[in-house]
């Protein structure tokens, strides 16, 4: 199978070009054009105010400025530890005008995992919630952190720190800020922080071209081939802003097509429902579980999801019986979809003009190749149509890199193919399936959890010799991890005890909600601990 002469493109509605031309000179030039164009338009709408496009264009100059007068300068880290809201928006841009690379910051991290990203991304300015300020002046001192700027929603707030400032406090009403040349293709916008299997958390280098080049493959495949935009049009933006899905195919896409961001901070099922009903947006991005959830909602065929133009799914792999399920309720269908954050991060999915299999995730974005690739003792060759193998992909939205860590991009990127690690396979349409995982990420709620990190966790436990962790099948969550632990001769622990420590060191998500104390755990003969043969016994369980 010839997987370069691209199948797929068939499907392409004549007015989506084949190809990516990118009409913009960096990130913070998408804003500047949208702010010409749309001016007075609301763009971002929170908790009952709204900004126009040109405010947010102002509010990030200003920011940028302020940033710049305290020493911010190109190529510097600034850190941003936010729900969604618009300082999210404004930070991005401010640290993309000067050149400088936004450092995505999930707000559920404890303090060992924000000191690890801070110290990686060596990041010395930070915007950060009042509610999570406490952490930061926690890791402050073993970090190079010099500047913490505090967002906070309520009335009241929080004391600072000297030197630290409140978002508005922060600012500089002017625009005193020098050209900065932008080399869109080297230059870095984001640190995106993602894992693999050796458990070491690595920051996936997204370059202007990368978001840029992404941000048109998304806008070209869902609004291009629209006759006309909606009346009302507005986007839910409940998909959090922190990791690149959220914030490249939500939040960024939305500003280029000039359309009103109805921001949540935070997913809740009845909220989202209140919120769809009264504003009647045009689109909705979410997650599986967020699917799981409106499924399980009494009133589902009440709502007004039924008048969405398009109801988009990512981040994780969304059952076919989930999907029924929800069609069947609320009569609009579920698009499928797929991408990596070394993919800034969309590479596949389903656009509104393309007729639906279920269970496939769809068909390459514009400007992107993927092959299904088996490893031969001469490299690799593509497979029969139809046959499993890795998924590779290569286009204008594949990362640069992983920063500082050469030897990791190497092992990846091979030729300006992206070897996925996904095993999948493609039908003769050009459709693509995701049949399972070469790595050993667990995707629970649509976050990807790494078993090592939680491990390394768990054997920081006096009491705890060995440790395997895995994935396991939740209906709701996707996958769910499970910890299998050996303790210590002569030491006795309740599994309790060990998930309140495990809640002491890491994030919600990834907290073990099984942990099974076991007499041994499988090795090698070299002994190696067997994560495969615990999954196999857990596979046979759930049958």
């Amino acid at each position: 199978m010839n997987y370069l002469k691209k199948p797929w493109l068939k499907f392409y509605d004549p007015r989506i070009s084949e190809d990516v031309s990118i009409e913009y000179e960096s990130l913070f030039d998408l804003l500047m054009q949208a702010a010409k164009i749309h001016n007075d338009r609301p763009a971002l709408t929170f908790k009952g105010r709204s900004w126009t496009y040109k405010e947010t264009k102002t509010i990030a100059e200003w920011f940028s400025a302020s940033l710049y007068r305290v020493g911010f300068k190109k190529g510097d880290r600034l850190a941003i530890m936010l729900p969604n809201c618009p300082q999210y928006i404004f930070s991005l841009f401010a640290a993309s005008r000067l050149g400088g690379i936004a450092v995505q910051v999930n707000p559920m991290y404890v303090e060992r995992e924000i000191e690890y990203v801070l110290n990686d991304s060596d990041a010395e300015y930070m915007v950060v919630l009042d509610s999570l300020y406490p952490r930061i002046k926690q890791v402050q001192p073993n970090t190079s952190l010099k500047r913490i700027i505090v967002v906070g929603f309520g009335v009241s707030k929080i004391p600072l720190a000297d030197n630290d400032l409140y978002f508005e406090d922060f600012l500089t009403h002017d625009h005193v800020i020098p050209d900065i040349p932008i080399d869109i293709k080297e230059d870095v916008a984001i640190l995106q922080y993602t894992g693999g299997t050796t458990g070491v958390s690595k920051g996936v280098m997204l370059t202007h071209h990368n978001l840029l080049a992404n941000i048109i493959q998304v806008c070209e495949f869902t609004y291009n081939a629209v006759d006309e935009k909606p009346e009302n049009f507005k986007i839910v933006s409940v998909l959090p802003m922190f990791h690149v899905y959220g914030l490249s195919c939500n939040a960024l896409s939305a500003i280029r097509i000039g359309c009103n961001q109805l921001i949540m901070p935070r997913f809740d099922v009845n909220e989202l429902l209140t919120l769809v009903k009264e504003e009647k947006p045009f689109q909705l991005t979410a997650v599986p579980t967020m699917i799981f959830a409106l499924n399980s909602h009494p009133n589902l065929e009440e709502s007004s999801l039924g008048e969405l133009f398009f109801l988009s799914s990512g981040g994780a792999p969304l059952p076919v019986e989930q999907v029924k399920k929800f069609e069947r309720r609320v009569g609009i269908r579920v698009s499928d979809g797929y991408g990596l954050s070394e993919t800034a991060p969309s590479a596949i999915s389903t656009p509104p003009f393309l007729p639906r299999k279920l269970g496939s995730v769809g068909i390459p974005l514009p400007g992107t190749e993927a092959r299904i690739v088996r490893e031969t003792a001469n490299g690799f060759e593509d497979v029969p149509v139809g046959e499993a193998g890795e998924l590779v992909l290569r286009g204008p939205q594949v990362m640069k890199g992983y920063w500082k860590r050469p030897e990791d991009t190497e092992m990846v990127l091979k030729d300006g193919w992206l070897f996925t690690g996904d095993i999948a396979k493609m039908d003769e349409d050009g459709y693509f399936y995701i049949l399972d995982r070469k790595k050993d990420i667990i995707i629970a709620s649509g976050y990807n959890v790494y078993p090592r990190e939680i491990e390394e966790v768990l054997y920081q436990h006096d009491a705890v010799e060995e440790a395997i962790v895995i994935g396991v099948e939740d209906s709701y969550r996707g996958e769910t991890v499970k910890a299998f632990v050996k303790l210590k001769p002569g030491v006795e622990l309740k599994p309790e005890s060990l998930m309140d420590f495990a809640k002491q060191n890491l994030a919600p998500f990834k907290v073990p909600k099984q942990i099974e104390i076991l007499d041994e755990l499988p090795k090698s003969s070299v002994g190696k601990l067997l994560r495969r043969m615990l999954r196999k016994e857990e596979e046979k369980l759930q049958v």
